[in-house]
């Protein structure tokens, strides 16, 4: 792997993570554009220690908070909302990981991305701010990041849209979105590591230079997109999103039909 494509895959890794239109299932389609079919576990693994690092550096003083207050309501609320992706996971582990290796229905999994967001887009704003939100509110939010285990199911794109639906506004909802997210990619790096650990990915062909700027690329661009993201709700449509992961369904379900994936 030349660190172009590295830079390019660190980009989509770091934009597609917090942009509600799915990292993986981008990833995947800039595997196969490369044709890399088998890019490493260990890039994965940096890619997301990459836009774990862009979120912590946003979320540092909320972060250091709770490491002041470890039983605090925002630790507790975290924990909640990760439960459900947790319990998902765990007993669904080998359906899913079968699921992302052969990606029949990543074309579909855009599609149905696009529609939640389109829903979520149509409905009334709500008020509520961190302060005001629930346990339930947590358990809900977490719940739609659990169907973000499929590849192609944007895992932003769902809790900003189970936030929407328990009445908090735009920018919270996108707030929370991104706080819940740094456990769910260390819980990923954390099952990532295990499997180089047991013999099931090694960085194989892929350079120590490429690596580097990989993972520079998924935390740079990771970072302007929380806070991109994060303004854009106030005044932006998640319609745009809708269309473009609807589009992009059609055109990977096209190349399928073709016999081109």
């Amino acid at each position: 792997m030349s660190w172009i494509e590295a830079f390019v895959l660190g980009l989509i890794q770091g934009l597609t993570e917090f942009l509600p239109i799915s990292s993986t299932g981008h990833l995947a389609l800039g595997r196969h554009a490369f044709g890399l079919q088998e890019a490493g576990l260990f890039l994965d693994t940096m890619l997301h220690i990459g836009t774990l690092a862009a979120v912590v550096f946003y979320y540092r003083e909320e972060l250091y908070g709770i490491l002041k207050n470890p039983l605090g309501k925002v630790s507790l609320l975290l924990v909640v909302g990760t439960i459900p992706a947790v319990v998902v996971g765990y007993l669904f582990e080998d359906f899913f990981e079968e699921i992302s290796v052969s990606g029949a229905t990543i074309g579909w999994e855009f599609l149905a991305t696009g529609f939640f967001l389109w829903f979520a887009d149509g409905m009334r704003n709500g008020r509520k701010k961190m302060q005001d939100l629930t346990y339930t509110d947590a358990l809900v939010i977490g719940s739609f990041q659990a169907g973000a285990i499929l590849p192609a199911i944007s895992r932003s794109g769902l809790t900003i849209v189970g936030g929407l639906i328990r009445k908090l506004d735009r920018e919270t909802a996108a707030y929370f979105s991104f706080l819940l997210s740094i456990p769910a990619i260390l819980g990923g790096i954390v099952l990532q590591s295990t499997k180089l650990l047991e013999g099931g990915g090694a960085a194989g062909s892929v350079g120590i230079p490429a690596l580097i700027v990989g993972s520079v690329a998924s935390a740079v661009f990771g970072y302007v997109a929380v806070r991109w993201m994060i303004d854009f709700l106030k005044r932006g449509s998640l319609k745009i999103f809708a269309v473009y992961v609807w589009a992009l369904g059609l055109v990977v379900l096209g190349a399928q039909f073709l016999g081109k994936w």
